[in-house]
């Protein structure tokens, strides 16, 4: 046996610290809570009154927050929060798990929508203290996903188009920010929603004082005539990725070999983007719409030779630009997937906890807040720097899951962080500029 493993040996582990603070850097996105003001919004916007378990629902969404935050995925995480003296960082009581069970229970459909109003004023009160996107036009991404479940005591889960059970909720995010605006939790087959969702989610972005230009991208599965008239009435933008069918690959078919534009593409491969003009149906129901279509293929001899064909994706579009720009703007639709995979492994949604589906909708606007409050923790902390992803695990990992000590140092509460931690100036900076921030109402 080494020295160094005797030495390992030798270290006794006792729990007996009450001083000690789990999570110590949650202190700076809980007083980002108590600057929005999000206990007493929660409390008088969710009326639970009359529900087992529905008092003070302020208290108990937060410490469901407060546990995603620290990295919990599972109801029973929330007893991270109550060892040692991590409550005390907190600005609101942290409650028990079988105390979040029963209130997430007590969750009908009306009450989800009290939940989403939460979530628009927060949204809105986040806004005013800075941390709004800045740019001119704002670019919202829609998309579903696949929460996977697994038994058969999930209510609502169902096998879609993936073949796997589980719930489909829709999702829209802020391109430049990943925040997400709207998320609607849905039985596991479903595919229906879109055109209410989307009224929804530009009023509350509106509300919340987003810009006047506002430009929606989707792909295949959002294609829609309804959709398109809906965004229309609305004065939104869109860019919608379309379904190749007979009649869209016969307008593909017809552009002139001399109409393709070359435009760069990764190693192995090229591909060229075109513009035509798609109309459908008759009389009133003929529509005309600005269709581009990229086609890719491999030129790798030995790959060529199994894919010798173009490979076409098509999109309509408002925009007015260029062809190639139009087709870079749209490619990066694909963005959205890094908000949706940080809302999973980043903010529990890898995990829906309850057998009921109410009660599943309501852990993914607790996920949703959480989600967001790690994007306005990095904004008006100043820890995102220009364009910088901002993902929940650097934050967690940076600022957030610290050890501390909470001693009294003169009579006042101090606490005790560990020397030479790499990203010390991040967390006092970010603490020290969310503490500046006015309270909002």
């Amino acid at each position: 046996m080494t020295g160094v493993s005797r030495g390992i040996d030798r270290i006794e582990a006792v729990f007996d610290d009450p001083h000690l603070v789990a999570n110590a850097g949650l202190v700076v996105p809980a007083t980002l809570m108590s600057r929005l003001g999000l206990e007493g919004l929660i409390n008088q916007t969710v009326r639970l009154a009359g529900r087992v378990g529905g008092s003070r629902p302020g208290r108990k969404v937060l410490t469901l927050v407060a546990t995603i935050l620290a990295g919990g995925s599972h109801i029973d995480h929330a007893d991270v929060l109550r060892s040692g003296a991590t409550r005390a960082v907190l600005p609101f009581r942290v409650m028990a798990p079988s105390t979040l069970g029963t209130f997430l229970r007590a969750f009908t459909f009306g009450h989800i929508r009290q939940l989403d109003a939460v979530i628009a004023e927060a949204l809105r009160r986040a806004w005013a203290l800075g941390a709004r996107p800045s740019d001119e036009t704002m670019t919202i991404d829609l998309d579903s996903t696949i929460c996977e479940v697994h038994g058969h005591q999930k209510q609502g889960a169902a096998y879609g188009y993936t073949r796997k059970l589980g719930y489909h909720p829709l999702l829209a995010t802020v391109a430049e920010t990943g925040e997400v605006l709207h998320a609607r939790l849905r039985k596991g087959s479903s595919q229906r929603g879109a055109k209410r969702f989307v009224e929804e989610l530009i009023a509350r972005v509106r509300r919340a004082g987003a810009p006047a230009a506002l430009c929606l991208r989707a792909d295949a599965g959002f294609w829609s005539h309804g959709l398109i008239d809906t965004l229309a009435r609305l004065g939104v933008g869109w860019s919608i990725t379309v379904t190749i069918n007979n009649s869209i690959r016969a307008v593909i078919d017809a552009i002139a070999q001399d109409a393709w534009i070359p435009i760069s593409y990764p190693d192995g491969g090229e591909a060229a983007v075109a513009e035509t003009t798609y109309v459908t149906g008759r009389g009133r129901r003929r529509r005309s719409y600005r269709l581009v279509v990229r086609r890719s293929r491999l030129t790798d001899p030995a790959q060529q030779a199994l894919w010798p064909d173009w490979r076409y994706h098509a999109f309509v579009t408002s925009s007015i630009a260029d062809a190639v720009t139009v087709d870079r703007f749209h490619r990066d639709h694909a963005s959205v997937e890094l908000a949706i995979r940080d809302l999973k492994e980043g903010a529990g949604m890898q995990h829906c906890p309850s057998g009921r589906f109410f009660a599943n909708a309501a852990w993914l606007a607790c996920a949703v807040l959480a989600h967001n409050i790690v994007r306005w923790t990095a904004q008006l902390g100043g820890t995102r720097h220009g364009d910088e992803l901002t993902v929940a695990r650097t934050v967690r990992a940076r600022l957030l899951n610290l050890p501390g000590r909470l001693v009294n140092r003169s009579g006042r509460p101090t606490l005790r962080l560990p020397a030479h931690w790499p990203w010390a100036t991040a967390f006092t900076t970010a603490l020290g500029r969310i503490r500046n921030l006015p309270l909002v109402t």
